[in-house]
């Protein structure tokens, strides 16, 4: 099954959402379902999971998942699946590997510097 993750900007900092169950931060994200784009899933996953919209700025295909650098858009959802905070930098608590954030991450900055 296809994923997606969502790499999302306001200002310099980032937006990643708290997963209680892995017990760490992580991009918001997860699974593109029948007939709806990678874009389509990204906006879905990350309104469900983070309560924000997003502008799609670029998207990369990881080869496991997709990922959009992406700037991040107002609230729009009062009652959010996980609580989410902005960051400068990856916080120490992640629940995915963070090789992959310390290029992700980089690669987002960049796309969404320019908007």
């Amino acid at each position: 099954m296809a994923t997606v993750y969502a790499v999302a900007f306001s200002g310099d900092r980032f937006l990643m959402a708290f997963n209680e169950r892995r017990r760490g931060w992580e991009m918001p994200g997860g699974s593109i379902d029948e007939g709806e784009s990678a874009e389509e899933a990204a906006k879905r996953e990350f309104l469900e999971e983070a309560g924000y919209g997003i502008d799609i700025v670029e998207m990369t295909d990881l080869g496991h998942c997709r990922v959009c650098a992406c700037i991040l858009l107002c609230k729009m959802n009062d009652s959010p699946e996980m609580v989410s905070e902005l960051f400068l930098e990856i916080p120490e608590n992640i629940a995915f590997d963070r090789s992959e954030y310390e290029t992700v991450i980089p690669w987002a900055r960049s796309a969404v510097a320019g908007r």
